[in-house]
């Protein structure tokens, strides 16, 4: 099967809902959008229990053909401008409803600062979810993935889901998306560190 034929197949899918969670839902590998080759090495000890969501806040793509070009185009950003090893998410998500491999289950992400990487998958919706949210079946990809994740031991049973913002000073993953993550079941905010009540001045007796 073509390429184009493969994307089209798993576009279909996607609109369908027929990825099944177990299947990890229709994933466009590294080969499949022409990734640069990665040069990094650093392994994450599975099964990991932190998922960080975010958005790229860059261009939005709904085709197949239009998400593997901006696939592409963040993976040079991040490789050719930024000097990482590889795109820094594990994952990203198109508004085509398809996964695109990015580092995968395996290796160390760079999406959420040194605390976060070595112990969080970071998959990244592909556009800008200020003002609006992601389609139904951009967020079914994502769901699936997940789920996925959990069933075949990359994640742990109770995983937690934590959006960008909740690990590091950043708009990402956009107001509307934040706010759809917030409802999923497998999301955990990060406890603020506690601020201790100023003490009550008492009027002298």
């Amino acid at each position: 099967m073509s390429r184009r034929c493969a994307l089209l197949a798993w576009a279909l899918l996607a609109l369908l809902g027929l990825g099944a969670a177990q299947d990890c839902g229709p994933i466009v590998s590294r080969r499949e959008w022409r990734a640069l080759a990665s040069k990094c090495s650093r392994r994450l000890r599975q099964p990991v229990r932190y998922v960080v969501v975010s958005h790229t806040a860059g261009s939005v793509c709904d085709t197949p053909a239009s998400c593997l070009r901006q696939a592409q185009n963040v993976q040079h950003y991040h490789v050719r401008t930024l000097g990482w090893c590889d795109v820094g998410y594990n994952f990203l998500i198109g508004e085509d409803g398809l996964v695109y491999e990015g580092r995968g289950w395996n290796t160390i992400g760079a999406h959420s600062g040194p605390t976060w990487n070595p112990i969080a998958i970071g998959i990244s919706f592909m556009g800008n979810y200020m003002d609006r949210a992601p389609p139904a079946r951009a967020l079914r990809a994502a769901q699936n993935l997940l789920a996925c994740g959990a069933a075949r031991g990359y994640l742990t049973p109770n995983y937690e889901v934590k959006g960008h913002r909740d690990v590091q000073q950043t708009l990402s993953p956009g107001d509307q998306l934040y706010d759809i993550i917030q409802r999923w079941p497998h999301y955990r905010s990060v406890p603020q560190p506690h601020t201790p009540a100023p003490p009550q001045h008492l009027p002298a007796l």
